[in-house]
């Protein structure tokens, strides 16, 4: 996420500020989660949209912000951590529920949205419109930090040919 706008939101940072102040968090910039972003970026980007939807919805926004945040807490390269017990997808949600439990207390809303934020992916149906969103949001920004850089090149590729194509126009 290239937007630092949630650092503006004074609300929604009283609702995440000590998740992350702790170490645990902050390690998660280590790893690379969508080849052009970092998962704590990624974390950012859904917790912080996840939590603008539930506000304009008038849901809880503190469950959303918080386990938007902790949704992908695990700390390995899931393109080459392969695991006996399942998929990545189906794996990864317990692996972050399980550690986020070890950072804070966690209401049932937030285990919800945590190990249910693989919806489509999974078959684990969430209870909450709050994990709806977060899982929605989630593909959202997966979409968008995989295809970003590719866009921005397209944009710019178009852009140059547009004025290549009108300077020939000229020239003739």
């Amino acid at each position: 996420m290239k937007t630092t706008e949630w650092r503006q939101d004074s609300e929604y940072v009283a609702l995440v500020s000590d998740l992350l102040a702790m170490p645990e968090v902050q390690k998660l910039a280590d790893y690379t989660q969508h080849h052009h972003s970092n998962r704590l970026d990624h974390s950012i980007s859904v917790s912080y949209n996840s939590y603008l939807i539930a506000k304009k919805h008038g849901l809880n926004t503190r469950a959303t912000a918080r386990a938007g945040l902790l949704h992908d807490l695990f700390y390995y390269d899931w393109r080459t951590t392969k695991f006996n017990l399942g998929s990545h997808a189906f794996i990864h949600p317990r692996v972050a529920l399980r550690n986020a439990e070890k950072l804070t207390e966690l209401t049932p809303m937030e285990k919800d949205i945590i190990l249910k934020h693989m919806w489509g992916a999974t078959s684990a149906l969430p209870k909450y419109r709050e994990s709806f969103i977060v899982s929605l949001v989630d593909d959202y920004e997966a979409i968008n930090e995989f295809f970003g850089p590719a866009q921005l090149k397209f944009r710019r590729w178009r852009r140059i040919s547009l004025k290549q194509r009108i300077l020939n126009q000229l020239e003739k």
